[in-house]
């Protein structure tokens, strides 16, 4: 968003409509410029920038939707409105199509449309302090975590704790719920020590059965059992002289979790099926999904090793406690699976996606991101039923079945009847008949064609 107040291009040829929106709107604090034909504000879009515009459907020289146009190829991350008379349900649909980030229904309150503008100047707002803390964190390098996206509050005790300790050969455990990105976390504390050209190595301790587990981790000699054709290095050879992550260290077995704390108490082991110590040098970053040291309560896990892998702790937060974070992961993960098409997110849409829950965190949204791009056809605007989750209550919602009406049918229905009866009662005359019905004239003629009134 530009520097100062909103700059605001108002659409607009009745000129009631026109005169008060805009004095409301410059008493809000906004920069308005009024123009009441199209070819005019196609013209002005390509001499200035703006950050809304407000655009009547049916207009002199252009319509909306050749303004609305306009408007996203001078500056794409222009905040369209369109204004539609309640009747023209068809040049809403149409608008969203074309990009508009909202439409407005008239007759409207202009209390409204300024409270829709305070949401778009405080959600682009956070936006630009995204961008800037982005950009800073580029020119001074030492003040993020490579590989991860995130400037919240949240995020900045961890940036704080892994920028300390990845220089040292402490173990690390960290907890964070599924999906929150503790991979990228470790993979950060490797890049950031002296072990950074050395190999990182990571295994899940829940993706293998126990004796799987063991040999993945220590390696086997040959014949050791009937498969062992060879020897073989595990993952804690591989790893020599660099970092070893266990993920869902909350899912190892007991007999597996002796052998490791003899790991990191001596830096040495034997492999499976020999007698011959190996010594290597390694550091131990550990992931947990779950509170550890409940487990250890339980009795599930070895407190001795707890201890070990805990020297520092690191805790991730889930993405619903990241707050400002969404947009940032958004844009980052729509310009990685996009294929170098220029996908966007409307406004309202983040705004619906910073308020759900995210159970399953940065994961789920990386996969909601993919899954909105896959289904966008030919379009570039994102949708919201792809990028956000309806469960089964709300799909019926949605898909009522076909005896039913929808209350716009009901509305429409009955709003044409009135038309008809007000007409009727005013001997046909169409300015008495606005007056009556509280509209401008210009609504009621919009109106009588969209329903066929003569």
């Amino acid at each position: 968003m530009s520097p100062g107040p909103m700059r605001i291009l108002l659409v607009e040829d009745e000129q009631t409509i026109a005169v008060t929106l805009q004095d409301d709107l410059e008493a809000a604090g906004y920069e308005v410029q009024h123009v009441a034909d199209g070819k005019l504000a196609i013209d002005v879009l390509g001499q200035r920038s703006f950050d809304v515009v407000i655009t009547d459907v049916r207009l002199p020289g252009a319509d909306g939707m050749q303004v609305l146009g306009a408007a996203k190829r001078a500056r794409p991350d222009t905040e369209v409105l369109v204004m539609t008379a309640y009747a023209t349900v068809e040049h809403a649909v149409e608008a969203m199509r074309l990009g508009a980030d909202d439409y407005i229904q008239k007759p409207f309150l202009n209390e409204h449309v300024i409270e829709r503008l305070r949401r778009i100047a405080r959600f682009r707002s956070l936006l630009s302090e995204n961008q800037r803390l982005r950009e800073q964190l580029q020119s001074e390098p030492g003040q993020g975590l490579p590989g991860v996206i995130g400037l919240s509050r949240a995020m900045a005790a961890v940036v704080k704790t892994v920028r300390t300790v990845a220089p040292t050969d402490a173990s690390v455990l960290i907890e964070g719920e599924s999906g929150t990105g503790k991979e990228r976390i470790a993979r950060a504390i490797h890049t950031l020590s002296p072990r950074k050209d050395k190999p990182f190595v990571a295994l899940s301790c829940g993706a293998l059965p126990d004796t799987l587990l063991e040999t993945e981790l220590f390696g086997h000699e040959k014949g050791a059992f009937t498969d062992a054709q060879r020897q073989r290095r595990g993952r804690f050879e591989v790893a020599d002289g660099g970092t070893v992550f266990l993920d869902d260290i909350d899912d190892m077995p007991p007999s597996v979790q002796v052998k490791l704390l003899r790991v990191l108490q001596e830096r040495e082991f034997e492999r499976v099926g020999g007698e011959t110590l190996v010594r290597v040098d390694i550091r131990v970053v550990a992931a947990t999904k779950v509170p550890l040291l409940e487990h250890v309560r339980a009795g599930r896990f070895r407190e001795d090793l707890y201890y070990r892998l805990n020297v520092v702790p690191v805790r991730l937060p889930p993405l619903r406690e990241r707050e400002g974070d969404l947009p940032l992961l958004v844009q980052h993960f729509i310009g990685k699976l996009g294929g170098g098409r220029a996908f966007t997110v409307k406004t309202d849409v983040l705004e619906a996606m910073a308020d759900y829950s995210w159970p399953g965190n940065v994961r789920e949204l990386e996969n909601r991101c993919a899954q909105a791009i896959a289904m966008s056809g030919g379009a570039t605007v994102l949708r919201k039923e792809h990028l956000l989750p309806v469960d089964k209550a709300r799909r019926a919602a949605l898909e009522p079945p076909a005896t039913l009406r929808t209350l716009r049918e009901v509305l429409v229905e009955a709003e044409r009847e009135h038309l008809k009866e007000v007409l009727r009662g005013v001997g046909g005359h169409r300015t008495k008949a606005a007056s009556v019905l509280g509209i401008s004239r210009k609504v009621l003629w919009e109106k009588l064609k969209d329903y066929g009134i003569e």
